[in-house]
């Protein structure tokens, strides 16, 4: 098992990205035909689960239902949907350390990481930086800080869609975004900005 913190590297590693240069600025809303969170989830059925997949598909319009109505995120808004995916009628906030990508990566556990992680999700609201990135930083705080004991790869996926809903965004495709990400690599921060940049870029598929 990986010895080192992967969350506190993680912590030092969103200080040093660029988040502002990182990507130009949007072109626009875009919510086409294609909805690549959904189109995911249902994609996922044969090889996951029915249940499963119809899980992650009911939290998204959860999701999205959430940011037309103008809610922000906050962390019993995700709990909120990680129990629609997890199908438990309540999901807290880990307690214990956690692993991924093999024990590649661990994540502890402190006394101030749920408000530490509170504070990042309110910075995703912070619109003195471009949306592509702040939905990216999102998107690795979820999955870093890595909240709940199980799914937190969907739920990291469900807050970048529930922020880019927020702006009439959808994205048509999702694949590039959902590639494993490191917690101790500032490049690959920056570049999955410019990623989610180039598929919102894209337009309706």
């Amino acid at each position: 098992m990986h010895s080192a913190d992967s969350l506190l590297i993680w912590q030092d590693v969103r200080e040093q990205v660029d988040w502002a240069g990182a990507c130009p600025l949007l072109p626009g809303p875009v919510c086409g035909e294609r909805d690549g969170i959904a189109d995911r989830a249902a994609a996922s059925g044969p090889t996951r689960g029915e249940d499963r997949a119809r899980r992650l598909g009911a939290a998204w319009q959860q999701a999205r239902t959430d940011a037309r109505a103008g809610r922000a995120l906050d962390f019993a808004r995700l709990r909120a949907w990680q129990e629609t995916v997890l199908g438990l009628p309540r999901v807290a906030f880990r307690t214990g350390p956690a692993y991924a990508k093999g024990g590649r990566e661990r994540y502890g556990i402190h006394a101030d990481t749920p408000q530490r992680f509170s504070a990042c999700m309110a910075q995703s609201r912070d619109r003195g930086l471009p949306l592509p990135a702040r939905a990216a930083r999102l998107y690795l705080d979820v999955a870093f800080f890595h909240p709940f004991d199980d799914g937190n790869g969907r739920a990291a996926l469900l807050a970048l869609g529930h922020l880019l809903a927020t702006e009439d965004i959808v994205l048509p495709w999702v694949a590039p975004i959902t590639v494993a990400r490191y917690a101790d690599d500032p490049a690959g921060a920056a570049e999955l900005a410019r990623v989610v940049h180039l598929l919102i870029a894209r337009g309706p598929s």
